[in-house]
């Protein structure tokens, strides 16, 4: 049976912004993007044939202009990362990193992450998730928007292999409450601490957390582990 399936239009937690991509960002997006942009499609990934190995998959959601992730995929040689963002100076920007570091152990999707979870992620494959900073829709009638809701929590969890975990991290107090609401309220989930989880040294601070620590402003982690399924 074919996995490909029709892909259907959700209410989006993004807006695409008309950034400007610099010079550096295309020459990365011209030179690299054949070998490490990965189409998206209606069909699930081959890990070991997209890196070429077999290792632990992580999946990197809205990673901005791409500091943490290339930190990450650095000090973690041993784990690949699929990459998810929308915005083209974000991928050009990671590409760029990609090739001053010679990462071999990263490849980007610019599409919406919800959209190749459901559709080029197999279920119980990935190690964990990686969330960092989504747009909070402080505005309450764009809370609709976020995409911390019972459904992605679903989601991610039927994608995680057991003991693979969701590690979510956010500025915004209000919406580190709804995201740890949700995510207790996921069957498949299990919280790794009481409450709020320390920073785990696997997340980089970024210069913009570097920023808001010196004013004063918070971060919430949060890091829930896939249950084992019921015997």
């Amino acid at each position: 049976m074919s996995n490909d399936a029709p892909v259907r239009r959700t209410i989006r937690s993004y807006v695409l912004r008309a950034g400007r991509t610099t010079g550096g960002q295309a020459r990365a997006l011209a030179s690299l993007g054949a070998t490490f942009v990965v189409p998206f499609g209606p069909h699930r990934l081959d890990y070991g044939a997209l890196f070429g190995r077999d290792a632990p998959t992580i999946l990197e959601i809205g990673f901005g202009m791409g500091e943490a992730t290339a930190q990450i995929a650095a000090v973690q040689p041993e784990r690949d990362f699929i990459a998810c963002e929308v915005h083209e100076a974000g991928v050009g920007a990671l590409l760029k990193r990609i090739g001053e570091q010679g990462l071999t152990n990263v490849r980007v999707v610019r599409h919406d992450a919800v959209e190749v979870l459901e559709h080029m992620i197999a279920p119980a494959s990935l190690a964990g998730v990686h969330l960092y900073f989504p747009d909070p829709w402080h505005k309450k009638r764009h809370h609709k928007r976020r995409l911390v809701q019972p459904p992605f929590a679903r989601q991610i969890a039927e994608r995680l292999a057991p003991g693979g975990t969701l590690h979510c991290a956010t500025d915004w107090q209000p919406y580190a409450e709804q995201m740890l609401e949700v995510l207790s309220a996921e069957p498949l989930l299990a919280n790794t601490v009481e409450g709020f989880a320390p920073r785990p040294e696997q997340r980089p601070l970024t210069k913009f957390e570097q920023r808001g620590q010196r004013l004063g402003h918070g971060v919430w982690d949060l890091v829930f582990r896939r249950l084992m399924p019921p015997t």
